[in-house]
Protein backbone atom coordinates (compact mmCIF):
# COMPACT_ATOMS: atom_id res chain seq x y z
CA UNK A 1 0.00 0.00 0.00
CA UNK A 2 1.24 3.48 -0.86
CA UNK A 3 1.00 5.70 2.20
CA UNK A 4 2.35 8.85 0.57
CA UNK A 5 -1.06 10.46 0.21
CA UNK A 6 -1.74 9.99 3.93
CA UNK A 7 1.50 11.56 5.15
CA UNK A 8 1.90 15.26 5.82
CA UNK A 9 4.66 16.22 3.35
CA UNK A 10 5.94 19.06 5.56
CA UNK A 11 6.50 16.64 8.43
CA UNK A 12 7.98 13.98 6.13
CA UNK A 13 10.52 16.51 4.84
CA UNK A 14 11.97 17.11 8.33
CA UNK A 15 15.02 14.86 8.90
CA UNK A 16 15.17 12.65 12.00
CA UNK A 17 17.15 13.88 14.99
CA UNK A 18 20.89 13.78 14.38
CA UNK A 19 21.42 13.14 18.08
CA UNK A 20 19.20 10.10 18.26
CA UNK A 21 20.57 8.60 15.04
CA UNK A 22 24.06 8.24 16.51
CA UNK A 23 22.71 7.20 19.91
CA UNK A 24 20.61 4.42 18.34
CA UNK A 25 23.57 3.20 16.27
CA UNK A 26 25.86 3.23 19.31
CA UNK A 27 23.33 1.19 21.31
CA UNK A 28 23.81 -1.74 18.89
CA UNK A 29 27.59 -1.85 19.47
CA UNK A 30 29.66 -3.19 22.37
CA UNK A 31 32.23 -1.21 24.34
CA UNK A 32 30.86 2.15 23.19
CA UNK A 33 31.36 5.26 25.30
CA UNK A 34 28.59 7.67 24.41
CA UNK A 35 29.22 11.40 24.57
CA UNK A 36 26.12 11.91 22.48
CA UNK A 37 22.95 12.30 24.51
CA UNK A 38 22.75 15.22 26.95
CA UNK A 39 21.70 13.18 29.97
CA UNK A 40 23.24 13.47 33.46
CA UNK A 41 24.94 10.31 34.68
CA UNK A 42 23.64 11.07 38.18
CA UNK A 43 20.64 9.14 39.47
CA UNK A 44 17.75 11.34 40.60
CA UNK A 45 18.44 12.11 44.29
CA UNK A 46 16.87 9.62 46.71
CA UNK A 47 14.62 12.09 48.49
CA UNK A 48 13.01 13.01 45.15
CA UNK A 49 12.48 9.39 44.15
CA UNK A 50 11.11 8.58 47.58
CA UNK A 51 8.54 11.37 47.39
CA UNK A 52 7.17 9.92 44.15
CA UNK A 53 7.14 6.39 45.57
CA UNK A 54 5.23 7.54 48.65
CA UNK A 55 2.70 9.30 46.45
CA UNK A 56 2.23 6.17 44.38
CA UNK A 57 1.84 3.94 47.44
CA UNK A 58 -0.72 6.38 48.81
CA UNK A 59 -2.85 5.73 45.72
CA UNK A 60 -2.36 9.17 44.16
CA UNK A 61 -2.88 8.00 40.59
CA UNK A 62 -5.46 10.47 39.29
CA UNK A 63 -5.24 13.29 36.78
CA UNK A 64 -4.12 16.65 38.07
CA UNK A 65 -5.41 20.04 36.98
CA UNK A 66 -4.42 20.79 33.39
CA UNK A 67 -2.03 23.51 34.50
CA UNK A 68 -0.44 21.17 37.04
CA UNK A 69 -0.71 20.64 40.77
CA UNK A 70 -1.30 24.00 42.50
CA UNK A 71 1.44 23.18 45.00
CA UNK A 72 3.95 22.64 42.18
CA UNK A 73 2.98 25.90 40.49
CA UNK A 74 3.50 27.71 43.77
CA UNK A 75 6.94 26.11 44.07
CA UNK A 76 7.71 27.04 40.45
CA UNK A 77 6.78 30.65 41.15
CA UNK A 78 8.90 30.74 44.31
CA UNK A 79 11.85 29.21 42.48
CA UNK A 80 11.72 31.76 39.63
CA UNK A 81 11.50 34.60 42.12
CA UNK A 82 14.31 33.36 44.35
CA UNK A 83 16.73 32.22 41.67
CA UNK A 84 16.10 34.66 38.80
CA UNK A 85 14.19 37.60 40.30
CA UNK A 86 11.14 37.13 38.07
CA UNK A 87 7.62 37.13 39.56
CA UNK A 88 4.78 34.96 38.24
CA UNK A 89 1.32 34.18 39.54
CA UNK A 90 0.97 30.42 40.10
CA UNK A 91 -2.73 30.64 39.23
CA UNK A 92 -2.50 32.36 35.84
CA UNK A 93 1.12 32.57 34.63
CA UNK A 94 2.45 28.99 34.86
CA UNK A 95 1.66 25.71 33.08
CA UNK A 96 3.40 22.45 34.04
CA UNK A 97 4.49 20.55 30.93
CA UNK A 98 5.81 17.15 29.91
CA UNK A 99 9.39 18.36 29.97
CA UNK A 100 10.66 21.58 28.46
CA UNK A 101 10.33 19.85 25.07
CA UNK A 102 6.54 19.98 25.22
CA UNK A 103 6.90 23.60 26.28
CA UNK A 104 8.80 24.44 23.10
CA UNK A 105 6.15 22.79 20.96
CA UNK A 106 3.05 24.31 22.53
CA UNK A 107 4.59 27.75 22.97
CA UNK A 108 5.32 27.91 19.25
CA UNK A 109 1.91 26.54 18.28
CA UNK A 110 0.27 29.13 20.49
CA UNK A 111 1.97 32.15 18.92
CA UNK A 112 3.04 31.21 15.37
CA UNK A 113 0.68 31.59 12.43
CA UNK A 114 1.39 30.14 8.99
CA UNK A 115 4.23 32.00 7.34
CA UNK A 116 5.46 33.77 10.48
CA UNK A 117 9.23 33.88 10.79
CA UNK A 118 10.96 32.75 13.98
CA UNK A 119 14.60 33.66 14.58
CA UNK A 120 16.95 31.22 16.29
CA UNK A 121 20.70 30.93 16.78
CA UNK A 122 22.61 28.48 14.60
CA UNK A 123 23.88 26.12 15.92
CA UNK A 124 21.25 25.36 18.54
CA UNK A 125 19.15 22.49 19.89
CA UNK A 126 17.79 20.13 17.26
CA UNK A 127 14.07 20.51 18.01
CA UNK A 128 13.67 24.27 17.57
CA UNK A 129 13.62 24.42 13.79
CA UNK A 130 11.32 21.37 13.34
CA UNK A 131 8.95 22.71 16.00
CA UNK A 132 8.68 26.01 14.13
CA UNK A 133 7.92 24.10 10.92
CA UNK A 134 5.32 21.92 12.64
CA UNK A 135 3.61 25.11 13.85
CA UNK A 136 3.45 26.40 10.26
CA UNK A 137 6.20 28.96 10.71
CA UNK A 138 9.47 29.64 8.95
CA UNK A 139 12.66 29.09 10.98
CA UNK A 140 15.32 31.74 10.31
CA UNK A 141 18.73 30.61 11.59
CA UNK A 142 21.24 33.28 12.62
CA UNK A 143 24.85 32.17 12.39
CA UNK A 144 26.87 32.39 15.62
CA UNK A 145 30.64 31.95 15.83
CA UNK A 146 33.17 30.67 18.32
CA UNK A 147 35.21 33.87 18.15
CA UNK A 148 32.17 35.72 19.50
CA UNK A 149 31.40 33.15 22.19
CA UNK A 150 28.54 31.75 20.07
CA UNK A 151 26.48 34.71 21.32
CA UNK A 152 23.38 35.93 19.53
CA UNK A 153 24.19 39.58 18.93
CA UNK A 154 21.72 42.43 18.75
CA UNK A 155 23.15 43.47 15.39
CA UNK A 156 22.63 40.02 13.88
CA UNK A 157 19.05 39.81 15.16
CA UNK A 158 18.21 43.26 13.82
CA UNK A 159 19.63 42.36 10.40
CA UNK A 160 17.61 39.12 10.26
CA UNK A 161 14.26 40.77 10.97
CA UNK A 162 11.66 41.23 8.23
CA UNK A 163 8.01 42.32 8.34
CA UNK A 164 7.13 38.63 8.84
CA UNK A 165 9.32 38.17 11.94
CA UNK A 166 7.23 37.42 15.02
CA UNK A 167 9.41 35.68 17.58
CA UNK A 168 12.94 34.91 18.72
CA UNK A 169 14.05 31.68 20.37
CA UNK A 170 16.68 32.48 22.99
CA UNK A 171 18.35 29.30 24.29
CA UNK A 172 21.19 30.17 26.68
CA UNK A 173 23.22 28.56 28.15
CA UNK A 174 23.36 26.99 24.73
CA UNK A 175 23.15 23.42 23.54
CA UNK A 176 25.41 22.41 21.72
CA UNK A 177 28.04 25.11 22.18
CA UNK A 178 28.01 25.82 25.91
CA UNK A 179 27.88 29.53 25.06
CA UNK A 180 26.18 31.97 27.41
CA UNK A 181 24.66 35.46 27.23
CA UNK A 182 25.67 37.98 29.89
CA UNK A 183 23.54 40.88 31.10
CA UNK A 184 25.05 43.42 28.68
CA UNK A 185 24.37 41.08 25.74
CA UNK A 186 20.77 40.63 26.81
CA UNK A 187 20.18 44.33 27.38
CA UNK A 188 21.35 45.10 23.84
CA UNK A 189 19.10 42.33 22.53
CA UNK A 190 16.14 43.69 24.53
CA UNK A 191 16.42 46.98 22.67
CA UNK A 192 16.01 45.17 19.34
CA UNK A 193 13.11 43.12 20.72
CA UNK A 194 11.28 46.35 21.59
CA UNK A 195 12.23 48.03 18.32
CA UNK A 196 11.02 45.13 16.17
CA UNK A 197 8.01 44.21 18.36
CA UNK A 198 9.12 40.61 18.95
CA UNK A 199 8.09 37.88 21.37
CA UNK A 200 10.93 35.92 23.00
CA UNK A 201 10.74 32.19 23.72
CA UNK A 202 13.43 31.84 26.34
CA UNK A 203 14.62 28.28 26.92
CA UNK A 204 16.38 28.22 30.31
CA UNK A 205 16.73 24.47 30.79
CA UNK A 206 20.46 24.94 31.52
CA UNK A 207 20.06 28.07 33.67
CA UNK A 208 21.51 26.36 36.75
CA UNK A 209 24.58 25.15 34.87
CA UNK A 210 26.92 28.12 34.52
CA UNK A 211 30.48 28.03 35.76
CA UNK A 212 32.95 30.19 37.63
CA UNK A 213 31.53 33.43 38.98
CA UNK A 214 28.90 33.68 36.25
CA UNK A 215 25.26 33.94 37.27
CA UNK A 216 22.48 33.32 34.78
CA UNK A 217 20.33 36.35 33.95
CA UNK A 218 16.76 35.56 32.97
CA UNK A 219 15.65 37.61 29.96
CA UNK A 220 12.23 38.22 31.53
CA UNK A 221 13.91 40.01 34.44
CA UNK A 222 15.07 42.87 32.19
CA UNK A 223 12.98 46.07 32.09
CA UNK A 224 9.99 45.72 29.78
CA UNK A 225 10.78 42.11 28.82
CA UNK A 226 8.43 40.26 31.21
CA UNK A 227 5.49 41.13 28.95
CA UNK A 228 7.37 39.90 25.87
CA UNK A 229 8.83 36.64 27.17
CA UNK A 230 7.73 33.05 27.52
CA UNK A 231 10.23 31.33 29.81
CA UNK A 232 10.70 27.56 29.57
CA UNK A 233 12.43 25.49 32.22
CA UNK A 234 12.43 21.99 33.61
CA UNK A 235 13.99 19.42 35.90
CA UNK A 236 15.87 17.15 33.50
CA UNK A 237 19.31 18.74 33.56
CA UNK A 238 19.78 20.52 36.90
CA UNK A 239 18.00 17.87 38.99
CA UNK A 240 18.99 14.76 36.96
CA UNK A 241 15.33 13.99 36.19
CA UNK A 242 15.38 13.31 32.44
CA UNK A 243 13.08 10.29 32.54
CA UNK A 244 10.47 12.01 34.71
CA UNK A 245 9.48 14.33 31.84
CA UNK A 246 8.38 17.38 33.78
CA UNK A 247 8.94 21.06 33.05
CA UNK A 248 7.07 24.35 33.07
CA UNK A 249 6.31 27.50 31.07
CA UNK A 250 5.94 30.94 32.61
CA UNK A 251 4.53 34.01 30.90
CA UNK A 252 1.76 36.62 30.68
CA UNK A 253 -1.65 35.15 31.45
CA UNK A 254 -3.08 36.18 28.07
CA UNK A 255 -0.57 33.92 26.31
CA UNK A 256 -0.68 31.23 28.97
CA UNK A 257 -4.41 30.78 28.45
CA UNK A 258 -3.76 29.87 24.81
CA UNK A 259 -0.82 27.65 25.72
CA UNK A 260 -2.90 25.83 28.33
CA UNK A 261 -5.66 25.29 25.77
CA UNK A 262 -3.27 23.38 23.50
CA UNK A 263 -1.79 21.54 26.48
CA UNK A 264 -5.19 20.40 27.80
CA UNK A 265 -6.31 19.01 24.44
CA UNK A 266 -3.00 17.39 23.50
CA UNK A 267 -1.65 16.18 26.85
CA UNK A 268 -4.26 16.72 29.62
CA UNK A 269 -1.60 17.02 32.33
CA UNK A 270 1.94 16.02 33.19
CA UNK A 271 2.23 12.70 35.12
CA UNK A 272 1.19 13.13 38.75
CA UNK A 273 4.18 11.29 40.28
CA UNK A 274 6.56 13.41 38.21
CA UNK A 275 4.88 16.52 39.55
CA UNK A 276 5.16 15.25 43.11
CA UNK A 277 8.86 14.57 42.53
CA UNK A 278 9.30 18.09 41.14
CA UNK A 279 7.65 19.59 44.25
CA UNK A 280 10.13 17.72 46.44
CA UNK A 281 13.08 18.83 44.25
CA UNK A 282 12.16 22.48 44.58
CA UNK A 283 11.05 22.44 48.20
CA UNK A 284 14.11 20.57 49.50
CA UNK A 285 16.26 22.68 47.20
CA UNK A 286 14.94 25.87 48.77
CA UNK A 287 15.55 24.50 52.26
CA UNK A 288 19.11 23.21 51.75
CA UNK A 289 20.55 25.82 49.41
CA UNK A 290 19.98 23.65 46.33
CA UNK A 291 22.65 21.21 47.52
CA UNK A 292 21.89 18.67 44.78
CA UNK A 293 22.36 21.27 42.05
CA UNK A 294 25.58 22.63 43.59
CA UNK A 295 27.08 19.15 43.94
CA UNK A 296 26.31 18.17 40.35
CA UNK A 297 27.44 21.51 38.94
CA UNK A 298 30.81 21.24 40.70
CA UNK A 299 31.27 17.77 39.24
CA UNK A 300 30.38 18.99 35.73
CA UNK A 301 32.84 21.83 36.12
CA UNK A 302 35.70 19.39 36.77
CA UNK A 303 34.70 17.39 33.71
CA UNK A 304 34.35 20.55 31.65
CA UNK A 305 37.95 21.55 32.37
CA UNK A 306 39.17 18.02 31.64
CA UNK A 307 37.47 17.95 28.22
CA UNK A 308 38.60 21.45 27.28
CA UNK A 309 42.22 20.72 28.15
CA UNK A 310 42.00 17.32 26.46
CA UNK A 311 40.82 18.63 23.11
CA UNK A 312 43.24 21.52 23.13
CA UNK A 313 46.02 19.08 23.98
CA UNK A 314 45.18 17.18 20.79
CA UNK A 315 45.74 20.36 18.81
CA UNK A 316 42.06 21.02 18.22
CA UNK A 317 40.62 24.49 18.59
CA UNK A 318 37.99 24.37 21.31
CA UNK A 319 35.83 27.24 22.54
CA UNK A 320 35.58 27.28 26.34
CA UNK A 321 31.99 26.44 27.28
CA UNK A 322 30.74 28.51 30.20
CA UNK A 323 27.34 26.85 30.52
CA UNK A 324 25.41 23.57 30.01
CA UNK A 325 27.49 20.35 29.82
CA UNK A 326 28.85 20.18 26.28
CA UNK A 327 32.07 20.95 24.48
CA UNK A 328 31.98 21.87 20.79
CA UNK A 329 35.51 21.45 19.43
CA UNK A 330 36.47 22.26 15.85
CA UNK A 331 37.69 19.26 13.82
CA UNK A 332 38.44 21.26 10.67
CA UNK A 333 42.18 20.55 10.91
CA UNK A 334 41.49 16.83 10.40
CA UNK A 335 40.20 17.47 6.88
CA UNK A 336 37.01 15.53 7.62
CA UNK A 337 33.51 16.92 7.69
CA UNK A 338 31.54 16.50 10.91
CA UNK A 339 29.46 13.57 9.70
CA UNK A 340 32.47 11.62 8.44
CA UNK A 341 34.46 12.31 11.61
CA UNK A 342 31.69 11.08 13.91
CA UNK A 343 30.86 8.03 11.79
CA UNK A 344 34.46 6.88 11.58
CA UNK A 345 35.13 7.65 15.25
CA UNK A 346 32.20 5.45 16.23
CA UNK A 347 33.21 2.59 13.95
CA UNK A 348 36.95 2.70 14.65
CA UNK A 349 37.15 3.77 18.29
CA UNK A 350 33.64 3.10 19.62
CA UNK A 351 33.16 6.69 20.77
CA UNK A 352 29.78 8.28 20.02
CA UNK A 353 29.70 12.03 19.44
CA UNK A 354 27.22 14.13 17.49
CA UNK A 355 28.09 15.94 14.23
CA UNK A 356 27.83 19.70 14.57
CA UNK A 357 25.54 19.76 11.54
CA UNK A 358 22.81 18.09 13.63
CA UNK A 359 22.39 21.53 15.21
CA UNK A 360 22.37 23.61 12.04
CA UNK A 361 24.54 24.37 9.04
CA UNK A 362 26.86 26.55 11.14
CA UNK A 363 27.81 23.47 13.13
CA UNK A 364 29.82 22.05 10.24
CA UNK A 365 33.43 21.53 11.21
CA UNK A 366 32.52 20.84 14.85
CA UNK A 367 31.40 17.91 16.98
CA UNK A 368 29.35 17.99 20.17
CA UNK A 369 30.54 15.97 23.13
CA UNK A 370 28.56 15.77 26.35
CA UNK A 371 30.63 15.62 29.52
CA UNK A 372 27.67 14.53 31.65
CA UNK A 373 29.27 11.13 32.16
CA UNK A 374 31.81 9.62 34.54
CA UNK A 375 35.36 11.02 34.66
CA UNK A 376 36.95 7.64 34.00
CA UNK A 377 34.90 7.24 30.83
CA UNK A 378 35.76 10.76 29.72
CA UNK A 379 39.47 10.00 30.14
CA UNK A 380 39.15 6.84 28.04
CA UNK A 381 37.13 8.72 25.42
CA UNK A 382 39.77 11.44 25.14
CA UNK A 383 42.50 8.81 24.71
CA UNK A 384 40.57 7.08 21.93
CA UNK A 385 39.74 10.34 20.16
CA UNK A 386 43.39 11.39 20.32
CA UNK A 387 44.45 8.01 18.88
CA UNK A 388 41.92 8.41 16.08
CA UNK A 389 43.23 11.87 15.21
CA UNK A 390 46.89 10.77 15.25
CA UNK A 391 46.08 7.83 12.99
CA UNK A 392 44.21 10.00 10.49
Amino acid sequence: MNYDRFVNPEVAAVPPSGIRRFFDLASTMRDVISLGVGEPDFVTPYHIRNAAISSLLAGETQYTANRGLPELRRENAGYMEARFQVSYSPDTDIVVTVGASEGIDIALRAVVSRGDEVLLPDPSYVSYSPSVLFAGGVPVPIRTKAENGFRLTAEAVRAACTPRTKALILPYPNNPTGGIMERADLEALAQVVREKDLLVINDEIYAELTYGDLVHVSFASLPGMWERTLTLNGFSKAFAMTGWRVGFICGPKELMEIINKIHQYAIMCAPRQSQVAAIEALRRGREDGYHDIVMMRESYDRRRRLMLEGFRGMGLSCFEPLGAFYVFPSIETTGMDSETFCSRLLQEEHIACVPGTAFGESGEGHIRCSYATALEKLNIALERIHAFIRRN
